[in-house]
């Protein structure tokens, strides 16, 4: 099972990298095909509503097939196919097709690991092990950054997306050989997703979830290159640097967050006042917008750090869902967390269009204004939640 786990986990690296590439390559793709920051914002978004919309039939596969087959095939199909349809690209709709493929193929990855962990591991673990699992994967949100913006200007972005086609279909192939499906739970219990959403405890949950990963997925993965290029004039490279370091503090943010529900002896507040934080911090940035860009920068890490509080909201959604239906609980936390932020893209897209024309930090500073406000809202709701270490 440790095998798979590490092939797992370098299927997730990829599923990171596809998530947060585009905000490095926004420039070559204008040039080069004409892709405008809303066509990409478009295409971020169908990346992670196609991702979020798989969390349902990957749930009942996990539960019926297992992760084995389940994450080998999707991201063998999805990710080395869409990495290629991405590669012969020439227009903005080739890149939203692409998005949605690849987004199809990473659904599984970190949903089988976190199946794995509930079924193989003590509950008390599931939250260090996510975030451990997150943590390390997120190694891919630090590739997309200036090494991706170096491969590009070396290779040709379009060489570079081929190269990363192989890549997948390799790790697909891997989890093929070397994960093993968790024994299936013998129950005379049955259930779907609509006996989850019954339990009343995840309705104070869901919101958060849906909100909390969006500031920092959607600035990280496309807004931080527009931005940081409209506003401060920064390069390519540049960016690539700054966006570098954002992903370094998601990294760590991820592990600082795992094991604090143990060490403080609570999953709620840890949460709350991590997101509350993080809401403060966008305010920040809409006040300091065109301040200075290590200012910008430093907001930007500071958001990202806050932000990666994914894994302990899934860690206090699990410990109310049984055991039989394990499977498609983690999916539908997922499906909030992954579908909240292709709800933003889409949203922020059309944000910055509306505002374009008002000037250089107008469109950032209502993009970043919503992220302020729909995680506050996120966080007043959240208040009224129960708190679980089980």
């Amino acid at each position: 099972m440790k095998s798979g786990l590490v092939v797992l986990c370098l299927a997730y690296v990829l599923s990171q990298f596809f998530r947060a590439f585009l905000a490095v390559l926004s420039l070559d793709l204008e040039r080069d095909i004409g892709a405008t920051p809303e066509d990409l914002a478009f295409a971020s978004g169908l990346w992670f509503l196609v991702f979020a919309a798989m969390q349902i039939p990957v749930g009942w596969a996990l539960d019926r097939v297992g992760p084995r087959l389940t994450a080998a095939a999707l991201l063998l199909v999805g990710g080395a196919g869409g990495a290629i349809v991405f590669a012969l690209a020439t227009s903005a709709a080739h890149v939203s097709i692409a998005m949605a493929l690849i987004g199809v193929g990473c659904s599984p990855v970190l949903m089988a690991s976190y199946f794995i962990f509930a079924r193989e591991y003590p509950p008390a673990r599931f939250a260090t092990l996510a975030a451990v699992m997150l943590g390390v994967g997120s190694v891919g949100n630090l590739v997309a950054s200036y090494p991706t913006a170096l491969a590009a200007e070396m290779l040709g972005w379009r060489a570079t997306l081929l190269c990363l086609a192989l890549v997948s279909a390799v790790v697909a192939l891997g989890i093929w050989i070397s994960v093993r499906d968790p024994a299936k739970v013998e129950t005379e219990h049955k259930g779907s997703v609509l006996d989850l959403l019954k339990q009343p405890a995840l309705w104070l949950i869901l919101p958060l979830m849906l909100v909390a990963y969006a500031p920092s997925a959607a600035l990280r993965g496309l807004w931080a290159g527009p931005y940081l290029n409209d506003v401060f004039g920064l390069s390519t490279t540049q960016i690539g640097t700054a966006t570098l370091i954002m992903g370094s503090a998601m990294i760590a943010g991820t592990f600082a967050y795992g094991p604090l529900d143990r060490i403080l002896g609570t999953r709620k507040w840890v949460i709350f006042g991590g997101n509350a934080l993080a809401a403060v911090a966008l305010g920040l940035l809409c006040l300091w917008i065109n301040s200075a860009v290590w200012v910008s920068v430093l907001l930007l890490a500071v958001i990202g750090f806050l932000g990666a509080s994914f894994p302990v909201i899934m860690a206090h959604g699990r410990a109310f869902v049984p055991p039989h239906l394990v499977g498609r609980g983690v999916t539908l936390l997922n499906l909030f967390g992954i579908g909240g932020v292709g709800i933003a893209q889409f949203a922020t897209g059309r944000i910055h269009a509306a505002n374009v024309a008002a000037g250089a930090t107008a469109p950032y500073l209502a993009i970043f204004g919503f992220f302020a406000v729909t995680l506050a809202i996120g966080c007043v709701i959240y208040l009224f939640s129960r708190d679980s270490l089980d």
